[in-house]
């Protein structure tokens, strides 16, 4: 692609969830998502591929459907109300559509049908950007709306916990596996946003490090199925042995990063009476622990049966940026003694 095409693309990316960030009228909101939208599907298109184009296409149908109820119910909360403010929305009717129509576009149970099959048409650099920084502009409008409706958040976050760790088990293909990984991820942000918008952030920005790193890792592997993940040991062998705690991480295993917000949101739950939802979101965590314990077991413990046993002497240096690699692993991997600090600052 070229280079100016691609900057006024990423520009568009950037200014469109910066105008959702900044906006507190539903017009604008839904005009900052509108250009969001718009400006990655050159980027999801740009590798002439029927898969690419397939995906591009059901993204696009399912964008445009969650914007238009998203605009429908501004407009109807507007009727009811008359005002247009996003933090001042209080009918129930548009709160549900919202929520709703907000879940369908971050991809939550049971809206969350057209995100393994956009993510497995895409190349992973841009299943990054779609896994990571189309969920930011969405979430801050669920922030600041705080849906009243307390049942409904807990059961979309239940089911997408479920779903996302069951989904995941029988897939052989990557970015599925990444994309159901994606979908468990959001269910537990969306079970603690009720309770404390402040530990969703967190596991979030958690999130947002820790799935960086897994695609970063992929893709300098070229690595889009398990199989492909035996050859790692020669390409990269010192990545390939701190992918399983990168994975790990992502399961939320301690020492690791990612036990952290898990930890927190079920101890907040604990607080507010739910324990049947902890422990049913405790124990839907095995689900996915169990396909990123297979994915680990695929990358280090067996080796591709078409490999050489030496690193061939032809084989040319990676010519990949790896710094972004290398923070994001680091971050994945060390960050949880930070955990007494980080819930200091987020007490009130």
């Amino acid at each position: 692609m070229n280079p100016y095409i691609l900057a006024i693309l990423l520009f568009g990316l950037g200014l469109g969830t910066t105008i959702t960030f900044a906006s507190s009228h539903w017009l604008l909101a839904w005009m900052g998502l509108e250009m969001n939208t718009l400006a990655i599907i050159p980027l999801m298109a740009q590798h002439h591929h029927p898969r690419a184009v397939e995906a591009t296409t059901k993204y696009f149908l399912t964008q445009a459907a969650a914007a238009a109820t998203l605009l429908f119910a501004s407009i109807t909360n507007a009727w009811l109300t008359g005002q247009w403010e996003i933090q001042q929305i209080t009918h129930p009717l548009p709160t549900t559509m919202i929520t709703l129509a907000l879940a369908l576009k971050i991809g939550l149970a049971p809206l969350h049908a057209w995100l393994p099959e956009v993510l497995q048409g895409l190349d992973l650099t841009t299943g990054l950007i779609l896994s990571t920084w189309q969920k930011l502009a969405p979430f801050a409008l669920i922030l600041q709306i705080q849906p009243s409706n307390s049942t409904l958040l807990i059961i979309l976050g239940l089911a997408s916990t479920l779903i996302g760790g069951w989904g995941g088990l029988n897939q052989t293909q990557l970015r599925k596996i990444l994309a159901y990984s994606s979908i468990a991820h959001l269910g537990w942000m969306i079970l603690v946003l009720q309770f404390s918008p402040s530990i969703t952030l967190l596991t979030l920005l958690t999130y947002l490090i820790m799935t960086s790193s897994t695609f970063l890792v992929f893709k300098l592997n070229k690595s889009t199925n398990i199989n492909t993940l035996a050859t790692s040991w020669a390409k990269a062998p010192a990545l390939t042995a701190l992918t399983p705690l990168i994975l790990l991480s992502l399961g939320g295993l301690p020492p690791l990063t990612g036990f952290m917000p898990k930890w927190l949101i079920l101890q907040e739950l604990a607080k507010q009476g739910l324990a049947p939802t902890a422990t049913l979101a405790a124990l839907s965590a095995l689900l996915s622990l169990y396909f990123y314990l297979r994915l680990s077991y695929a990358m280090t413990l067996t080796i591709s049966p078409n490999s050489l046993m030496g690193t061939t002497p032809w084989r040319l240096p990676s010519t990949q940026l790896t710094y972004p690699l290398a923070t994001s692993t680091a971050m994945t991997i060390c960050l949880l003694p930070l955990t007494p600090a980080i819930s200091a600052l987020l007490t009130p």
